[in-house]
């Protein structure tokens, strides 16, 4: 009896393995059905689903073929694989700066987002798209190790306007880097007179940088010297469901601007 790892390079050495199989588990299709499908040849055709008829895979009803119990296993098993494959290959080039004990939910949920990263004729792409999706967003949550001049200067000219609320937990240092340039300093007090805006400060770790933009979560990934090198943005229901359980806590458990010595609002 083959290996499990032998019958996956069995199944996966084939597309057209795959194709039929996947297509089988979804519903019954004749020969012909499955030759117009795949472009595979009759022949071809002919080894596969001996093969998979073999394997108990797949049984005939009168002139179509189906998927058996076990064959709908597999078939959902490989496909999974396939997505799992596909997701990762997205991801590695930035998995390096993913904050992985922040990140609950399966990152297979990550498998349709955004990722923006910078190149040489764009070096802010992953900023640009976070200032875009700011430009459109009428609530905005967010938990963060700073907060840069191009954002603080965004919300607070959609704050003042009304059409934005706007709160936040940041790092003790994000909030003395703005306290001590004149010019942002004025911009956050500003800031903090608009109805509908709130800012905390956590004294402890800060190893994340997430925005919840009304239904859009935003990541934006650093590395360890803080060069920006990624953003992820998403729209999937895990995802976000993640993201305003973690705003929450990281508000739950940070101080007023007042508290944390700030006298600024």
């Amino acid at each position: 009896m083959e290996s499990a790892l032998e019958e996956i390079e069995f199944l996966a050495l084939s597309a057209n393995r795959v194709e039929v199989l996947e297509s089988l588990a979804e519903e019954g299709h004749t020969r012909n059905e499955l030759a117009a499908a795949t472009g595979a040849s009759q022949a071809t055709l002919g080894r596969i689903l001996g093969d998979f008829r073999e394997r108990s895979w797949i049984r005939r009803e009168g002139s179509e073929y189906v998927a058996t119990a076990t064959g709908r296993l597999v078939a959902s098993g490989i496909t999974d694989l396939q997505r799992i494959i596909e997701t990762e290959r997205r991801l590695r080039e930035v998995v390096d700066y993913l904050p992985r004990t922040e990140l609950t939910f399966d990152l297979r949920r990550l498998a349709d987002a955004t990722i923006t990263t910078p190149s040489q004729t764009r070096p802010n792409a992953p900023l640009s798209r976070l200032l875009e999706l700011l430009e459109g967003a009428d609530d905005v949550r967010t938990v963060s190790h700073a907060f840069n001049e191009q954002t603080l200067s965004l919300v607070q000219d959609r704050a003042e306007t009304s059409e934005q609320t706007f709160r936040g937990v940041f790092s003790r240092s994000a909030i003395e880097a703005l306290v001590d340039d004149a010019a942002l300093r004025d911009r956050l007090e500003a800031l903090l007179a608009t109805d509908g805006t709130a800012i905390r400060v956590r004294d402890g770790s800060v190893p994340l940088a997430v925005m919840l933009l009304d239904d859009v979560v935003y990541l934006l990934l650093r590395d360890e010297q803080g060069v920006l090198r990624a953003s992820i943005d998403t729209d999937d229901e895990a995802v976000r469901s993640w993201a305003e359980e973690t705003i929450a806590e990281y508000w739950t458990n940070a101080d007023s601007l007042a508290d944390a010595g700030f006298s600024l609002e």
